[in-house]
């Protein structure tokens, strides 16, 4: 087994394998590698600018240095900067010497004073966040969901002709085609991927407030707002003019709702399914060594759609009260988005393993043609409709 034994979440153990990809991104190592990412880029940018004349433009070979240290960032390099902070008491602070102690190393020190000039850990840690999101979306959940809206979107094809019958109010109703019930699922959820794909992703780099005091106080003539925006473009995120001392997350609140949505989708579809097992419009396909039930040795539960349907559940619970609680914070800071924060990863490892049970049980599906029509043979009083809807025309 890969996982500790011992481990108190099952995203981190019983279920490690399907969450392996989220680590790099969502743990506290993806954290610290944004922040020193962004700690850098600001340092760059500001060597850059012609106005900020006391600190001097890099060399071609310093900037390699600077830019290889957030791009082969290692465990090693996260466990250094934690060993600072567990004097400092200060994560983002930790950061800041940990810079210092590399830059040292090149004889770079002589820029030391400008490593988080004017910032706040604010501006480090929204950004850091930000950069997370982003990765974590665009090349691991969308991917994810749309292999889901792959099968769907074949089996709506494959199955476009195939008549069954509906069940409106669980009760026998005017038929319909599997195909079709394929489609409005992957419909459902073309849609909101499209929206998450669209979704901005938003930063700020303005200070204690807000405000650029303490940028103005050094460079007063300088303007700071473009400078940021410029800087926070170049990350290819969003620029938010308008904030307190921390961006006010009300995108993530907006990403999570969206994700949410996703997943609620599937719960529908992984119910719909179990139905129709139970129906036995559907049997299983029997993996080999794999035991479907403890005591009865001919049934195999439709325990992927249970699993999809329970982690779906948790992860829109997380994600119900992170898009709540992180909006809101007492006048221009408090600190209780800082320890929830940490979670943002807790959600998406609940969505990751749903979608994997999901496509799992998908994939296992084998039809039962002879059920539907056998279903549909018995319940031609569902023809009703049809029938009445003929003679309104003929009065």
């Amino acid at each position: 087994m890969s996982f500790a034994i011992t481990s108190i979440s099952p995203i981190d153990g019983r279920y490690s394998r399907q969450t392996e990809s989220l680590k790099p991104v969502f743990s506290e190592f993806g954290l610290i590698k944004n922040r020193v990412k962004v700690e850098i880029l600001w340092l760059i940018a500001l060597s850059n600018d012609k106005e900020i004349k006391e600190l001097p433009k890099f060399s071609k070979q310093a900037l390699k240095y600077l830019n290889n240290l957030f791009l082969d960032f290692s465990e090693k390099d996260a466990k250094a900067v934690k060993e600072i902070e567990s004097k400092t008491n200060h994560d983002v602070k930790a950061v800041e010497y940990w810079l210092r102690n590399q830059l040292k190393k090149k004889k770079l020190n002589k820029v030391n004073e400008f490593i988080h000039f004017s910032l706040t850990s604010e501006d480090v840690n929204n950004l850091a966040y930000a950069l997370m999101l982003k990765e974590g979306l665009s090349t691991i959940i969308v991917p994810s969901i749309k292999k889901i809206s792959t099968i769907l979107k074949a089996n709506s094809k494959k199955f476009a002709a195939l008549p069954m019958l509906s069940r409106t109010h669980g009760q026998t109703a005017s038929p319909t085609t599997l195909g079709k019930e394929f489609g409005n699922i992957n419909s459902r959820i073309e849609r909101q991927i499209t929206q998450l794909k669209n979704q901005e992703i938003l930063g700020k780099i303005n200070g204690a407030v807000g405000n650029f005091n303490a940028h103005v106080s050094a460079y007063p003539k300088k303007n700071w707002p473009a400078f940021s925006k410029s800087f926070i473009s170049s990350l290819k995120l969003t620029y938010n003019p308008m904030t307190t001392q921390i961006e006010p997350h009300d995108f993530i609140a907006e990403i999570f709702q969206n994700v949410s949505r996703i997943n609620t989708i599937l719960i529908d579809l992984n119910r719909d399914i179990w139905g129709y097992i139970s129906l036995g419009y559907f049997k299983q396909k029997i993996i080999k060594g794999e035991i479907g039930s403890s005591t009865m040795p001919h049934k195999v539960n439709p325990i992927d759609f249970e699993n999809s349907e329970g982690n779906l559940g948790i992860a829109n619970a997380i994600f119900e009260h992170l898009s709540r609680k992180l909006p809101v914070s007492r006048m221009q800071r408090d600190l209780t988005d800082s320890t929830v924060l940490r979670n943002v990863g807790v959600p998406f490892g609940h969505t990751l393993i749903a979608f994997a049970s999901t496509l799992k049980g998908l994939n296992k599906l084998l039809l039962n043609e002879n059920k539907f029509k056998e279903d549909l043979d018995n319940n031609w009083a569902v023809v009703a409709e049809a029938i009445q809807t003929i003679l309104r025309r003929e009065g």
